[in-house]
This record gives structure tokens, C-alpha cells and sequence, in this order.
């Protein structure tokens, strides 16, 4: 199995590297990845200037590693249209520190990144960790793991985009797996007003989740400790059937306590 893994915290982040670290020992990875932290920036692609790559050596020993001047979907772009020559069998993006839910998944360079993988055929993960601190990356490296392994396992079709967020706590108090929908709200849209000494500025800041949101959605699962795996998908008629989400996520917290 060859797995293609990228993010939107730039090269270097720790999760990338936790999250290749662990699939390591179970495929073959690539990496490809922005040379610096490109959060928020949704599925832009560079059009009108040239992208630079280098080849840069890699936390993790003997994995073929690529930096990219541009962004997380730049990079997944030039990974399956020229830098990786061998198939790639899953794309993965992630370990984003910090969650990506409801509506916010539009602007989400981590998501961006993996919708490029869904979009040219491949099964693709957007994998993150509920706080920009996170002490439990290692959760994620390992859920990502056994998805992986079921992925390549099960007759799976195509279509399958998920995009999980995992909460910030020790496995032993997590509570399950839900598989949910998006919630219709945003966290990043209140609005801070400052003051330089010569002109007025703006921030968009992120708001706390709303702890009342559907039970049917990321938000609500995530806020009671729950890991969510949400499908994604294109339009209705790629929408993957609920017995392949069944068959991907079902114990997969009991495996996960066991490893």
C-alpha cells in the first residue's frame, strides 16, 4: 500500500511527522507538503506563478519527502500529477492540530487538501485533533492507522472522503466513534476590532462551538468527547452507503484501545 500524506501546517509540523511515523510501519509513504503553515486556506490553487519543489530530508528516516512553495492542494496536485510516479492508493492529510467542523471545513487547508485526492479517484482522509496544543497526536496517528489497513482490507469503493476530527483527550476517555454530518455553523466568524495608533484594524477570530448543535453532528460529537468521521462527498449520487461506513468504523475504538 502507498499512502501520499500532506497537510496544512507546513512541512515540518509534529503531527505530519506523528502521523508518518505510525504509517510508516504499515505502507509505504510519501510525503508532499507546504513549505510553511497554510491554514485556512480552503482548496486554493496556484494559477498564476510557478510552483518550486525541493526534496528535503525527512524527520522520519527513508521517506521520500517533497516541500512545495504553494498550497496544501498545489501539493497534493503536484504529488499525483508528477512528483510520485508509482500508484498511490490512499491520500492522506493531516495531522491537523486543531478541529475542522461544520461549515469551517470550506476554508480548511487540511480538508482542501484531501478533496484533491477524492477528486482524481483516490480514497482520501482529512485527519484532525480538536486543539492547536495538542498533547494526544498520537491518537490520531493511530486511528488513522486502522482506517488505513481496513481501507486497503475491504472492497471499497472510490468514493470514500472522510473527514475526521479526533477530541483532545486520553483514549481511555473517549467515549466512541460517531459517524455524523456537518454542522450548519461556523466558528470563525466573530469579528475583534483594534487599534495600531494610526488606524483601526479588524481580526476574524474563532468563537467557541455551540454546545447545543444537532446530535446528528460533528460539532455536538466532538463536544462530548466522541471521535467523528464525517462523509464527504461531491454531490448525492457519490455519497458512500452507509454499509461501507459501517464496515470501516465499527469497533474501531476497542481496536484503538488495544494498540
Amino acid at each position: 500500500m502507498r499512502i501520499l500524506i500532506t497537510n496544512d501546517d507546513g512541512i515540518f509540523a509534529p503531527g505530519l511527522w506523528t502521523l508518518v511515523r505510525e504509517l510508516k510501519n504499515i505502507a509505504q509513504v510519501v510525503v508532499v507538503a507546504p513549505d510553511r503553515e497554510q491554514s485556512a486556506i480552503g482548496t486554493a490553487v496556484t494559477l498564476r506563478q510557478p510552483l518550486r519543489v525541493q526534496r528535503v530530508r525527512p524527520l522520519v528516516p527513508e521517506v521520500e519527502t517533497y516541500s512545495v512553495e504553494g498550497t496544501p492542494a498545489d501539493s497534493v496536485i503536484l504529488a499525483l500529477g508528477k512528483l510520485v510516479t508509482n500508484k498511490v492508493d490512499l491520500v492522506i492529510s493531516g495531522i491537523n492540530q486543531g478541529s475542522n467542523l461544520g461549515d469551517d471545513v470550506l476554508i480548511s487547508g487540511t480538508v482542501g487538501a484531501a478533496w484533491q485526492g477524492y477528486l482524481r479517484g483516490l480514497p482520501a482522509l482529512a485527519i484532525s485533533v480538536a486543539v492547536t496544543d495538542s498533547l494526544y497526536l498520537d491518537n490520531g496517528a493511530r486511528l488513522t492507522a486502522l482506517l488505513a489497513k481496513r481501507i486497503e482490507s475491504i472492497s471499497l469503493p472510490t468514493n470514500i472522503f472522510l473527514n475526521i476530527n479526533i477530541p483532545n483527550l486520553p483514549l481511555a476517555k473517549i467515549k466512541g466513534v460517531k459517524i455524523t454530518q456537518l454542522a450548519s455553523e461556523s466558528h470563525t466568524d466573530t469579528v475583534e476590532e483594534g487599534f495600531d495608533g494610526k488606524r483601526e484594524y479588524y481580526w476574524l477570530m474563532r468563537q467557541k462551538v455551540n454546545t447545543d448543535a444537532d446530535r446528528k453532528t460533528d460539532i455536538w460529537a466532538i463536544e462530548q468527547g466522541n471521535i467523528s468521521i464525517t462523509p464527504l462527498h461531491t454531490n448525492p449520487v457519490n455519497k458512500p452507503l452507509p454499509s461501507v461506513l459501517n464496515s470501516l468504523c465499527s469497533n474501531l475504538l476497542q481496536e484503538l484501545l488495544k494498540t
